[in-house]
């Protein structure tokens, strides 16, 4: 297995939090909540603002990571052409529409044509789009092409089963309604054993 020499440019280390800009969502926090809330000044919500200033900038960290920089940072040579499947990765994003969290599963697979990526960097990929602003529909795409682009693979299949807030707790007020995307490059449109084959380990059919 030979690593390869450009698989650099990705990092655990956690950054500083930007004490400006949490001051100055803070400060819309309060006017929010003064909006919202009679006894706006009571104790419990003193330190709110900032607690939930906090919270945003850790719930949309997905803008400062590069999802291709994950790949890369464990991108080895292999010559293995066998399905390789991380499913159930957990999954939280908060949806552009209402800033309401949706959440599930995304079940990953792709076949390689020359190298491979650690597993773990799958579902870090995963967490990096998701921890933006987001639609399901579009967040299902843009980790199949993540993947696609980064590794050049025979092909890539993402489904995500998400359950969405938005439809929960407020408006149509579902609370079990799933909603499920798909999306699919190379062998996995071209080849329905290959897509059955991953739908059935995923437990999906």
């Amino acid at each position: 297995m030979q690593i390869f020499e450009d698989s650099v440019g990705y990092s655990d280390v956690r950054q500083p939090e930007d004490t400006e800009k949490t001051e100055q969502l803070s400060s819309l926090y309060a006017q929010t909540i003064k909006l919202l809330v009679k006894d706006h000044d009571r104790e419990g919500l003193e330190k709110t603002p900032k607690r939930v200033a906090r919270a945003m900038q850790f719930l949309t960290q997905g803008y400062d990571i590069d999802p291709v920089a994950i790949l890369n940072s464990a991108k080895f040579r292999e010559e293995y052409r066998q399905m390789v499947l991380v499913k159930d990765i957990e999954m939280y994003s908060l949806c552009e529409h209402h800033l309401l969290p949706f959440y599930g599963k995304a079940h990953v697979a792709y076949i390689p044509d020359g190298c491979i990526t650690g597993l773990s960097k799958i579902a870090r990929v995963v967490d990096a789009f998701s921890r933006r602003l987001q639609v399901q529909e579009r967040l299902t795409v843009e980790i199949r092409d993540c993947i696609h682009n980064a590794l050049n693979p025979l092909g890539v299949a993402v489904v995500i089963e998400a359950a969405h807030m938005c439809m929960q707790i407020r408006g149509v007020q579902k609370q079990n309604a799933v909603t499920v995307t798909s999306a699919f490059t190379g062998i996995f449109l071209k080849d329905s054993r290959t897509r059955e084959e991953f739908l059935h380990l995923t437990g999906i059919k």
